[in-house]
């Protein structure tokens, strides 16, 4: 079993409501990756900025978009993560796809809309968490907003690795760097967050911060600038810290309603 995950996070910024140039902004990023990479993160709404006007797209851009993560993983066999715009049942959805290089894509909706951009009135909340396992490791991929509810992250699963995709505005950086390193300490996970860059139509400026952070809350990687951010996940890490120190055997016990 593996051992080892190489993880490639893609900051850049984002063409505005514009799914086929983001695709191919990403296609040129990934083209770009040298090392052998195992998973490569994309951020929130990868293909068209974190729009509250989803009905200016076409509703077919969402299966587009997922074959052509398939397409990436295969071409990369690589797992390839991001949230795009969903339309499903006449709702909209802010859906995370973890899309591995067989062609398999599991499916994430966000839980925790952002009331405060009004996206609870334009996209359907998610009700239920994704576990997917993936070459050795037990990956829990959440979304933006997601990150401020520790609850829903808990670790009751044996979960290796926490992934949050996002647009995060400047204004609340602070909150976004320090949150990643309090998910990864308190789960005692490696915990990823992938933010965007630049600025939205909207207005709205994002500085990256995309990090990946071990079970201790070390920053194992970080970047404020346009770039792919490359880290190494060490199942033995998790196995020797746990061991050594086994607060998640002390945790509360209580289930979600």
């Amino acid at each position: 079993m593996p051992n080892k995950l190489e993880i490639a996070l893609i900051q850049v910024p984002l063409f505005w409501e514009d799914p086929e140039r983001n695709r191919e902004l990403f296609s040129r990023k990934m083209e770009s990756i040298s090392n052998k990479t195992d998973i490569i993160v994309l951020p929130e709404m990868f293909t068209t900025g974190f729009t509250m006007a989803p009905e200016n797209l076409d509703p077919r851009e969402g299966e587009i978009t997922v074959a052509w993560m398939q397409e990436k993983a295969k071409e990369y066999n690589a797992a390839v993560v991001g949230s795009i715009v969903i339309f499903e049942g006449g709702r909209y959805f802010n859906r995370l796809f973890f899309v591995k290089p067989d062609g398999r894509a599991f499916h994430y909706d966000k839980r925790h809309t952002f009331t405060l951009a009004g996206e609870d009135k334009v996209y359907q909340a998610g009700t239920e968490k994704l576990n997917v396992d993936f070459r050795g490791f037990k990956i829990c991929p959440l979304i933006c907003y997601d990150l401020r509810f520790p609850v829903w992250a808990r670790n009751s699963s044996e979960c290796d690795v926490l992934i949050y995709v996002a647009n995060w505005p400047t204004p609340r950086i602070m909150a976004w760097d320090t949150l990643l390193k309090a998910r990864a300490i308190e789960n005692m996970v490696y915990c990823i967050g992938v933010n965007r860059i630049g600025q939205d139509k909207t207005g709205h400026d994002y500085p990256g911060h995309s990090a990946v952070c071990d079970t201790l809350g070390e920053r194992l990687a970080f970047s404020q600038v346009e770039e792919i951010v490359v880290a190494t996940l060490n199942k033995d890490h998790i196995v020797e810290t746990r061991k050594k120190l086994g607060f998640l055997e002390d945790r509360d016990a209580f289930i979600l309603k």
